[in-house]
Protein backbone atom coordinates (compact mmCIF):
# COMPACT_ATOMS: atom_id res chain seq x y z
CA UNK A 1 0.00 0.00 0.00
CA UNK A 2 2.41 2.56 1.06
CA UNK A 3 4.34 1.68 -2.46
CA UNK A 4 1.79 2.24 -4.57
CA UNK A 5 1.34 5.82 -2.98
CA UNK A 6 4.90 6.65 -3.14
CA UNK A 7 4.65 5.47 -7.01
CA UNK A 8 1.26 7.80 -7.63
CA UNK A 9 2.87 10.41 -6.03
CA UNK A 10 6.34 10.41 -8.19
CA UNK A 11 3.33 9.95 -11.40
CA UNK A 12 1.48 13.35 -10.33
CA UNK A 13 4.98 15.31 -9.32
CA UNK A 14 6.25 13.81 -13.08
CA UNK A 15 2.80 14.63 -15.10
CA UNK A 16 3.17 18.40 -13.64
CA UNK A 17 6.82 18.76 -15.00
CA UNK A 18 5.34 19.22 -18.29
CA UNK A 19 3.56 22.41 -17.04
CA UNK A 20 6.95 23.63 -14.95
CA UNK A 21 10.98 24.23 -15.79
CA UNK A 22 13.15 21.71 -15.42
CA UNK A 23 14.88 23.02 -12.10
CA UNK A 24 11.05 23.40 -10.31
CA UNK A 25 10.14 19.88 -11.29
CA UNK A 26 13.32 18.30 -9.81
CA UNK A 27 12.96 19.87 -6.72
CA UNK A 28 9.43 19.16 -5.97
CA UNK A 29 10.28 15.49 -7.18
CA UNK A 30 13.00 15.66 -4.30
CA UNK A 31 10.55 16.91 -1.53
CA UNK A 32 7.89 14.38 -2.39
CA UNK A 33 11.01 11.54 -2.31
CA UNK A 34 12.20 13.20 1.26
CA UNK A 35 8.86 13.37 2.59
CA UNK A 36 7.98 9.69 1.80
CA UNK A 37 11.24 8.97 3.39
CA UNK A 38 10.52 10.38 6.79
CA UNK A 39 6.93 8.82 6.73
CA UNK A 40 8.49 5.85 6.28
CA UNK A 41 10.72 6.13 8.65
CA UNK A 42 7.87 7.44 11.64
CA UNK A 43 6.63 3.77 10.48
CA UNK A 44 9.51 1.82 11.01
CA UNK A 45 9.73 3.86 14.68
CA UNK A 46 6.57 3.17 15.66
CA UNK A 47 6.85 -1.03 14.78
CA UNK A 48 9.97 -0.69 16.88
CA UNK A 49 8.13 0.99 20.14
CA UNK A 50 5.19 -1.85 19.81
CA UNK A 51 7.89 -4.58 19.52
CA UNK A 52 9.67 -2.94 22.55
CA UNK A 53 6.31 -3.16 24.44
CA UNK A 54 5.62 -6.49 23.84
CA UNK A 55 8.81 -7.98 24.45
CA UNK A 56 8.99 -6.29 28.07
CA UNK A 57 5.23 -7.80 28.82
CA UNK A 58 6.86 -11.50 27.68
CA UNK A 59 9.59 -10.77 29.68
CA UNK A 60 7.24 -10.17 32.68
CA UNK A 61 5.36 -13.58 32.08
CA UNK A 62 8.27 -15.42 32.24
CA UNK A 63 8.86 -14.18 35.66
CA UNK A 64 5.37 -14.66 36.51
CA UNK A 65 6.02 -18.33 34.96
CA UNK A 66 9.54 -19.01 36.77
CA UNK A 67 7.58 -17.60 40.50
CA UNK A 68 4.58 -20.00 39.40
CA UNK A 69 7.07 -22.83 38.94
CA UNK A 70 8.70 -22.35 42.10
CA UNK A 71 5.74 -21.78 44.00
CA UNK A 72 4.37 -25.28 42.82
CA UNK A 73 7.47 -26.98 43.22
CA UNK A 74 7.85 -25.76 46.99
CA UNK A 75 4.05 -26.78 47.56
CA UNK A 76 4.99 -30.37 45.92
CA UNK A 77 8.11 -31.06 48.36
CA UNK A 78 5.92 -30.06 51.81
CA UNK A 79 2.96 -32.39 50.60
CA UNK A 80 5.64 -34.99 50.04
CA UNK A 81 7.19 -34.19 53.39
CA UNK A 82 3.94 -34.16 55.14
CA UNK A 83 2.79 -37.68 53.63
CA UNK A 84 6.49 -39.03 55.32
CA UNK A 85 6.00 -37.95 58.49
CA UNK A 86 2.70 -39.25 58.52
CA UNK A 87 3.62 -42.80 57.46
CA UNK A 88 6.38 -42.88 59.86
CA UNK A 89 4.23 -43.01 62.64
CA UNK A 90 3.40 -46.77 63.00
CA UNK A 91 -0.13 -47.17 63.28
CA UNK A 92 -1.41 -50.59 65.84
CA UNK A 93 -4.56 -52.01 66.73
CA UNK A 94 -5.90 -52.19 70.89
CA UNK A 95 -5.43 -55.58 72.23
CA UNK A 96 -9.35 -56.76 72.78
CA UNK A 97 -10.37 -53.93 70.83
CA UNK A 98 -12.42 -53.81 67.58
CA UNK A 99 -10.11 -54.29 64.14
CA UNK A 100 -10.96 -50.87 63.07
CA UNK A 101 -9.71 -48.96 66.46
CA UNK A 102 -6.14 -47.75 65.85
CA UNK A 103 -3.97 -45.95 68.32
CA UNK A 104 -0.28 -44.36 67.49
CA UNK A 105 2.64 -45.31 68.83
CA UNK A 106 3.41 -42.61 71.46
CA UNK A 107 7.14 -43.15 71.99
CA UNK A 108 8.89 -40.06 70.89
CA UNK A 109 10.02 -39.64 67.54
CA UNK A 110 13.82 -38.35 67.89
CA UNK A 111 15.67 -37.55 64.85
CA UNK A 112 19.12 -39.17 63.82
CA UNK A 113 21.78 -39.47 66.25
CA UNK A 114 19.39 -37.75 69.29
CA UNK A 115 18.50 -39.81 72.04
CA UNK A 116 15.72 -39.88 75.17
CA UNK A 117 16.69 -38.44 78.32
CA UNK A 118 14.78 -39.21 81.32
CA UNK A 119 13.83 -36.05 84.12
CA UNK A 120 17.16 -37.35 86.43
CA UNK A 121 20.17 -38.95 84.65
CA UNK A 122 23.33 -39.94 86.10
CA UNK A 123 26.36 -37.76 84.65
CA UNK A 124 29.98 -38.90 84.51
CA UNK A 125 32.39 -35.71 84.39
CA UNK A 126 35.62 -36.33 82.30
CA UNK A 127 38.33 -34.37 84.41
CA UNK A 128 37.06 -35.52 87.87
CA UNK A 129 35.99 -39.05 86.38
CA UNK A 130 33.25 -39.36 88.39
CA UNK A 131 29.40 -39.16 88.21
CA UNK A 132 26.89 -37.58 89.55
CA UNK A 133 23.06 -37.32 89.18
CA UNK A 134 21.43 -34.18 87.56
CA UNK A 135 18.02 -33.23 86.64
CA UNK A 136 17.49 -32.54 83.28
CA UNK A 137 15.26 -29.24 83.30
CA UNK A 138 13.81 -28.08 79.91
CA UNK A 139 12.89 -24.84 81.94
CA UNK A 140 16.09 -23.86 82.19
CA UNK A 141 18.28 -21.95 79.61
CA UNK A 142 21.71 -22.67 80.60
CA UNK A 143 22.60 -25.72 82.80
CA UNK A 144 24.18 -25.31 86.09
CA UNK A 145 26.72 -26.81 88.79
CA UNK A 146 27.01 -27.17 92.13
CA UNK A 147 30.57 -25.60 92.82
CA UNK A 148 32.22 -24.78 96.53
CA UNK A 149 35.38 -23.75 97.87
CA UNK A 150 35.96 -21.25 94.06
CA UNK A 151 39.35 -20.25 93.44
CA UNK A 152 40.18 -18.13 90.59
CA UNK A 153 43.96 -18.17 88.45
CA UNK A 154 45.76 -17.04 85.61
CA UNK A 155 47.15 -20.00 83.34
CA UNK A 156 49.57 -18.57 80.77
CA UNK A 157 47.73 -15.57 80.65
CA UNK A 158 44.46 -16.85 81.03
CA UNK A 159 42.14 -16.77 83.95
CA UNK A 160 40.90 -20.20 85.39
CA UNK A 161 38.78 -21.33 88.23
CA UNK A 162 38.93 -24.17 89.95
CA UNK A 163 36.06 -25.80 92.43
CA UNK A 164 34.72 -28.89 94.28
CA UNK A 165 31.27 -29.97 93.02
CA UNK A 166 29.81 -30.41 96.21
CA UNK A 167 26.75 -33.39 96.46
CA UNK A 168 25.01 -35.46 99.23
CA UNK A 169 27.23 -38.77 99.00
CA UNK A 170 30.79 -37.82 98.57
CA UNK A 171 32.62 -36.73 101.69
CA UNK A 172 34.92 -33.20 101.68
CA UNK A 173 37.99 -34.99 101.97
CA UNK A 174 37.65 -37.13 99.28
CA UNK A 175 36.63 -34.40 96.81
CA UNK A 176 38.48 -34.06 93.44
CA UNK A 177 39.35 -30.51 92.56
CA UNK A 178 37.85 -29.30 88.97
CA UNK A 179 40.50 -26.62 87.05
CA UNK A 180 38.88 -25.41 83.93
CA UNK A 181 39.80 -21.80 82.11
CA UNK A 182 37.22 -19.46 82.29
CA UNK A 183 34.70 -19.60 79.46
CA UNK A 184 32.91 -16.46 79.76
CA UNK A 185 30.85 -14.73 83.13
CA UNK A 186 27.20 -13.91 83.44
CA UNK A 187 25.19 -11.89 85.47
CA UNK A 188 22.43 -13.42 87.52
CA UNK A 189 19.52 -12.05 89.47
CA UNK A 190 18.73 -13.00 92.98
CA UNK A 191 15.31 -13.39 93.71
CA UNK A 192 15.37 -12.47 97.49
CA UNK A 193 17.45 -9.35 97.09
CA UNK A 194 17.15 -8.20 93.26
CA UNK A 195 20.92 -7.97 93.17
CA UNK A 196 23.17 -8.89 90.09
CA UNK A 197 25.61 -11.81 90.42
CA UNK A 198 28.36 -12.40 88.44
CA UNK A 199 29.05 -15.84 87.92
CA UNK A 200 31.88 -17.50 86.01
CA UNK A 201 31.10 -20.56 83.41
CA UNK A 202 33.18 -23.24 82.33
CA UNK A 203 33.03 -25.67 80.00
CA UNK A 204 33.40 -29.62 80.91
CA UNK A 205 32.94 -33.03 78.80
CA UNK A 206 30.17 -35.16 80.38
CA UNK A 207 29.52 -38.44 79.42
CA UNK A 208 25.42 -39.27 79.81
CA UNK A 209 25.02 -43.06 78.45
CA UNK A 210 26.09 -42.86 74.80
CA UNK A 211 26.40 -39.11 74.75
CA UNK A 212 29.59 -37.65 75.12
CA UNK A 213 29.86 -34.04 74.61
CA UNK A 214 31.09 -30.51 76.15
CA UNK A 215 28.51 -28.61 78.16
CA UNK A 216 29.10 -25.05 79.47
CA UNK A 217 28.33 -24.74 83.02
CA UNK A 218 27.51 -21.46 85.51
CA UNK A 219 29.30 -22.02 88.91
CA UNK A 220 26.98 -21.63 91.16
CA UNK A 221 25.71 -22.71 94.93
CA UNK A 222 22.96 -25.87 94.18
CA UNK A 223 23.33 -26.95 98.37
CA UNK A 224 19.72 -26.27 99.12
CA UNK A 225 19.09 -28.15 95.60
CA UNK A 226 18.56 -32.01 95.69
CA UNK A 227 21.02 -32.81 92.71
CA UNK A 228 24.13 -30.91 92.31
CA UNK A 229 23.70 -30.99 88.76
CA UNK A 230 20.92 -29.33 86.32
CA UNK A 231 21.14 -29.73 82.31
CA UNK A 232 19.14 -26.63 80.85
CA UNK A 233 18.21 -26.50 77.07
CA UNK A 234 21.23 -25.15 75.24
CA UNK A 235 22.36 -28.77 76.16
CA UNK A 236 19.65 -30.51 75.56
CA UNK A 237 18.31 -28.97 72.66
CA UNK A 238 20.50 -30.97 69.83
CA UNK A 239 21.17 -33.61 71.96
CA UNK A 240 18.01 -35.23 73.36
CA UNK A 241 14.39 -35.54 73.61
CA UNK A 242 13.24 -35.55 77.46
CA UNK A 243 10.89 -37.40 78.87
CA UNK A 244 9.60 -36.24 82.18
CA UNK A 245 7.78 -39.06 83.57
CA UNK A 246 10.41 -41.84 83.38
CA UNK A 247 14.07 -41.38 85.20
CA UNK A 248 17.76 -42.44 84.38
CA UNK A 249 16.41 -43.72 80.46
CA UNK A 250 19.72 -43.01 78.65
CA UNK A 251 22.04 -44.00 82.11
CA UNK A 252 21.89 -46.31 84.60
CA UNK A 253 20.76 -45.26 88.02
CA UNK A 254 22.89 -44.86 90.63
CA UNK A 255 22.89 -48.15 93.21
CA UNK A 256 21.42 -47.49 96.22
CA UNK A 257 23.42 -47.85 99.35
CA UNK A 258 23.19 -51.22 101.56
CA UNK A 259 21.35 -50.58 104.47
Amino acid sequence: MLKNIIIIAVFVFLSGCAFMGPEQSLNMTLEAVSNSEQNITLRLDGLDSNLNKQAHSLNALKSKITKLSRDVALLEKRRVDYTSVKNSIEMKPIANASSNVIVADLEPQTRTGMVALGSLEKVYIDVVKSAFVARVDTGATTSSINAVDIQKFERDGKKWVKFHVSDAKTVPKNRKWVEAPIARHVKIRQSSTHNLERRSVVELWVKIGRVHEKVQFTLTDRTQMDYPILLGREFIQDVALVDVSRDFIESKAPKKPAK
